[in-house]
């Protein structure tokens, strides 16, 4: 599925005007009023001349002969744009979810200009690693998001990325298995079928505990000094549920892509995961293949949504680059609104572009209304403060013990209090 193409007069339009890192470069406006708003033209030959090489990371994927090189081909076409600029691309090898671990570790020796997850935003700060970024580029990602998705790239009001898409988890499902009532309540679904999930990803696990009033550094995420408050009795009864979930003989454990291969070959009914798998699911499953926001849960009861991390990917310039003008325009152009375009008919991204995703077409879709209804009704925008890495491995570890039998619903209550002791150990230290 295609959406609507954008017109050569977008390119430009995608261009801006910032400040960054004591250099200027001045791009044309956006338009963004109505749909008879004139469209500028813009005379890139007025640029001054500019001979560089530019270093470009992204996810293997993106670089792929399978999937179209996208990001060699959206360079292409940037430098094609720039008549004034001689560039040469050098690309890197990066997944965003490694950019924050891998860029920090030496910001000098990085890429100019790399694509990372938002939950990697606190590490690249902190590291010198990411520029912030600001005039017209601002203004422009503004008036194309939605709030949440600033937010997701937004630390102490100052905006560090350029979205692309949102980042997040869903349901996958058999429709043929299970029917649109079914889909509302993972215990339903447990009853009529076997359903995966990766309860040793300390990604997924907290949909649970969140689901039921735990909280990740206060009521929006951004309160260090809160910690993380998975004990007492209501991380107790979720630790509980999850040792009963993993008793289900319809439950499987999602680790090494048992959910993909199972889904495929009809052994599983329902997984959980997110558009990087879409593809496969899709070719093996056809119209089968059903998505859909989280489910609930019924703990003691009550019916609780399950609520995913969400976020954002975007892309990111690095301070330490010798062209910060070229490396803000790319960066801009990479995240415009074509590229998103380009970027879902190649791989199935998912854009957060505000005027795609008020297309027509686009809005039956139903990767989209998936990914967007989890986003917006089913998830909470993933903390990304510092203390957030004391999470990951803590949380990874419980669903291990869970899944291995080693918690139980004996000693739920002190293992739950144990592991949220361990989450908040540097904020108690």
């Amino acid at each position: 599925m295609k959406f609507r193409k954008a017109s050569s007069l977008f390119l430009a339009g995608a261009m801006c005007l910032s400040t960054f890192g004591g250099a200027m470069s001045v791009f044309a406006d956006e338009e963004t009023s109505s749909e008879a708003a004139e469209e500028e033209t813009v005379d890139y030959s007025a640029e001054d001349p500019i001979t560089a090489t530019i270093t470009v990371w992204g996810p293997a994927e993106d670089q792929a002969e399978e999937y179209g090189e996208w990001l060699q081909k959206r360079c292409e076409a940037f430098n094609e744009l720039h008549v004034n600029w001689d560039l040469t691309f050098e690309y890197g090898t990066c997944s965003e979810g490694d950019a924050g671990k891998t860029i920090s570790q030496d910001p000098s020796g990085s890429a100019d200009v790399y694509m990372f997850a938002n939950d990697q935003l606190q590490t690249l700060i902190d590291a010198g690693a990411i520029a912030e970024l600001g005039g017209k580029t601002v203004d422009y990602i503004k008036n194309t998001n939605s709030e949440a998705i600033i937010d997701s790239v937004t630390v102490n009001d100052c905006v560090y990325g350029v979205p692309f898409t949102t980042n997040t988890w869903y349901m996958f499902y058999d429709k043929s298995v299970y029917g649109e009532d079914d889909i509302k309540s993972l215990d339903t679904m447990l009853e009529k079928g076997k359903v995966s999930f990766p309860l040793t990803n300390s990604w997924y696990i907290g949909a649970f505990y969140v689901g039921n009033g735990c909280t990740l550094f206060g009521e929006d995420g951004k309160d260090e000094e809160a910690g993380i408050d998975f004990a007492g009795e209501k991380g107790a009864a979720v630790t509980k549920y999850l040792v009963n979930l993993v008793g289900n003989k319809n439950f499987v454990n999602d680790e090494s892509g048992v959910g993909v291969s199972g889904m495929c070959d009809g052994s599983i009914n329902a997984m959980f995961s997110g558009s990087w798998d879409y593809t496969k699911l899709s070719e093996a499953m056809g119209d089968n293949l059903g998505i859909a926001k989280l489910p609930t849960y019924n703990l003691d009861g009550e019916e609780l949504q399950m609520k995913s991390f969400a976020g954002s990917k975007a892309i990111g310039v690095n301070p330490n680059c010798e062209y910060p003008q070229v490396a803000v325009a790319l960066a801009l152009f990479l995240g415009n609104e074509e590229s998103q375009q380009m970027h879902y008919d190649a791989r199935s991204i998912v854009p957060c572009n505000t005027d795609l995703l008020a297309e027509e077409e686009i809005q039956k879709d139903e990767l989209v209304i998936a990914q967007n209804e989890t986003f917006d009704e089913t998830s909470i925008l993933q903390p990304f403060v510092s203390a957030m890495n004391n999470y990951w491995t803590p949380a990874e570890n419980f669903g291990k013990s869970i899944v291995n039998g080693e918690v139980t619903l004996d000693n739920a209550e002190e293992m739950t209090d144990k592991l949220s002791d361990s989450m908040n150990q540097s904020i108690v230290d």
